[in-house]
């Protein structure tokens, strides 16, 4: 079983955020930011912090860490993305579909339930998020990329073709180039969806503002269509 933090805003949450950490990092890396996303007293949402497995990482020199996939080279291109590690892929999309299950156990339906992440975290939101059988509320992918693209078109599912993606990514990041961020971006929306995207002014990191702009996101796509105002 995945080892993960848990933090719940509120007594009965309405809604999940799955939230996976970056490369050597763990699942306690993201819970600070839960209170600066500003939400609702009203709105009690649970957020899950998986702790990643211990995996020998390539670009490190083979150290073993916590990691979602192994990394073979740094900084990211358009050229090196297309030789993931598509195993390590996979077994992380299972982690997420298992979190995604307990938390409909839990009484959370799919399309209440955010995947997010930061760095090659984000890239197993998008590469699970995109292919998922069930409607979730939203994917939030932060200086990330769209990891083993070329795929990405015949294996999509059509039940997250019209979940709202937000892209958030530094214009001087050295590890995943903005360039890298933008094209991820185009080729979803060439696919169809919907993405809301944002750039900031930091290398590979997470904004002040960016913060502001998830904790909008989070409010505006945790609420069905019939309790949207007109």
């Amino acid at each position: 079983m995945t080892e993960v933090v848990e933090l719940q805003t509120g007594i009965d949450p309405v809604a999940s955020v799955i939230w996976l950490h970056g490369l050597g990092a763990d699942g306690h890396d993201f819970v600070p930011m839960v209170p600066q996303l500003n939400l609702p007293d009203n709105m009690a949402v649970r957020f899950i912090f998986p702790h990643a497995p211990i995996r020998p990482i390539t670009v490190n020199g083979g150290m073993k860490m916590r990691g979602w996939y192994d990394i073979v080279h740094l900084p990211i291109d358009a050229q090196r993305r297309r030789c993931e590690d598509r195993k390590g892929l996979e077994q992380s999309a299972q982690i997420v579909n298992s979190l995604i299950a307990q938390e409909n156990q839990r009484g959370i339906a799919t399309d209440r339930i955010f995947l997010a992440g930061f760095s090659q975290g984000g890239a197993v939101a998008l590469f699970a998020g995109l292919r998922l059988q069930s409607r979730l509320a939203g994917i939030i992918a932060l200086s990330a990329y769209l990891a083993d693209a070329a795929t990405t078109g015949a294996e999509k599912s059509g039940q997250n073709q019209t979940t709202a993606i937000f892209m958030g990514h530094g214009t001087q990041d050295p590890l995943i180039p903005l360039s890298i961020g933008q094209d991820s971006r185009d080729r979803l929306t060439a696919l169809g969806y919907n993405v809301e995207w944002h750039s900031y002014a930091m290398p590979h990191s997470v904004h002040p503002q960016e913060i502001d702009h998830i904790g909008r996101f989070l409010l505006k796509s945790s609420l069905k269509p019939q309790e949207r105002q007109p």
